[in-house]
C-alpha cells in the first residue's frame, strides 16, 4: 500500500494539459517510496513494483470520466493495485455536481470497484482512495422500507424515470381510496371511511391531511375538500387500478313467519 503522506516536485507541465505531464510527478512520488517505475508497459500508462509486492498499475487522464473507470476495471484483471490519476480539480470544479474525482459519490464508486485515486497537484500527489476491497455496510432499515413500500403498492401506477410526475406511493394510494370513499358517501365518520375504503390507517391519513384532500366537518367526521375532488380527476388512472370500494351490506327482506296451524 502506498503511504499517504505525499509531496513532490513542482509540476509546471500540468498547465500544458497533456497526460504525459502527469507521468513524471507520479513517477517521482512512487520512486520516493521505494518503487521501480516504468511507463507504457503493455498498454498500461505506468507500472510500478516494490520487492515482492503486487504490481501497481496507474492510468493517467486529464479528467475523471466513465472511460477512465472502465479502463481501471479492465486493469484489475492484471493486479489488485490499480490507481486512477487525474489533476487536482479547481475549486470551481470541486463545487460543481460533475464528476470531480474527489466528489463523495465518485469516491464511493471507486471504493466499490476497488480502484485507487490519485490527485496530481502542482506541488504534491495525494492519495484520496486506496484500491482495497469494498464491503458496504448493509442499510437494513432502508432495505426493509423498500420492501414494505413494494409490497404495499397496488399495481404499477408510475413510469420509471419520470422525475416531474408525482409518485403514486402506497400512502398516496391509501389516501386516494379514502378520497374516493368520501366522494361516493359524502361526509363520514372515520370508522365508516375505514370500512368503505378498506384502509386500516384511515384515521391517521384523514387527521394528518398531508395532501389537503380532506376537510374536518365535526369531531371524527370528514368530507372531501376541493383539492381532494381535483385529485380524483388528476389520479383517475391510478384510482382505476385500485381495488373496488366496499359496498354497504344489502338489506335482507324480512320473511313473515309461517302461520301456525
Amino acid at each position: 500500500m502506498i503511504q499517504k503522506n505525499s509531496s513532490g516536485p513542482a509540476v509546471a507541465a500540468l498547465a500544458r494539459l497533456r497526460e504525459t505531464a502527469l507521468y513524471m510527478p507520479v513517477k517521482a512520488f512512487l520512486e520516493g517510496r521505494g518503487y521501480e517505475v516504468k511507463g507504457e508497459v503493455r498498454g498500461c500508462d505506468l507500472v510500478a513494483r516494490r520487492g515482492d509486492e503486487p504490481l501497481v498499475v496507474i492510468e493517467l487522464k486529464l479528467r475523471f470520466s466513465l472511460a477512465l473507470v472502465l479502463q481501471g476495471v479492465d486493469r484489475l484483471a492484471l493486479t489488485e493495485r490499480v490507481y486512477l490519476a487525474v489533476p487536482r480539480p479547481s475549486s470551481r470544479h470541486r463545487r460543481s455536481r460533475g464528476t470531480a474525482p474527489d466528489a463523495p459519490d465518485v469516491r464511493k464508486l471507486c471504493r466499490r470497484l476497488g480502484l485507487g485515486v490519485l490527485l496530481v497537484g502542482p506541488r504534491s500527489v495525494e492519495i484520496i482512495e486506496e484500491p482495497v476491497p469494498y464491503r458496504p455496510r448493509p442499510a437494513k432499515l432502508r432495505a426493509l422500507r423498500l420492501k414494505d413500500e413494494f409490497d404495499r403498492r397496488l399495481g404499477d401506477a408510475n413510469i420509471g424515470g419520470a422525475a416531474a410526475a408525482p409518485v403514486v406511493t402506497a400512502y398516496r394510494q391509501d389516501a386516494l381510496r379514502c378520497a374516493r370513499a368520501l366522494a361516493r358517501g359524502g361526509p363520514m365518520r372515520i370508522a365508516a371511511v375505514r370500512a368503505a375504503a378498506g384502509v386500516p390507517g384511515a384515521a391517521r391519513i384523514l387527521q394528518r391531511n398531508v395532501y389537503g384532500w380532506f376537510a374536518r366537518v365535526d369531531r371524527g367526521t370528514y368530507m372531501l375538500s376541493g383539492g381532494g375532488d381535483a385529485a380524483l380527476t388528476r389520479f383517475a388512472g391510478a384510482i382505476a387500478a385500485l381495488p373496488a370500494p366496499a359496498l354497504p351490506p344489502a338489506s335482507v327482506p324480512v320473511q313473515p313467519c309461517p302461520a301456525a296451524f
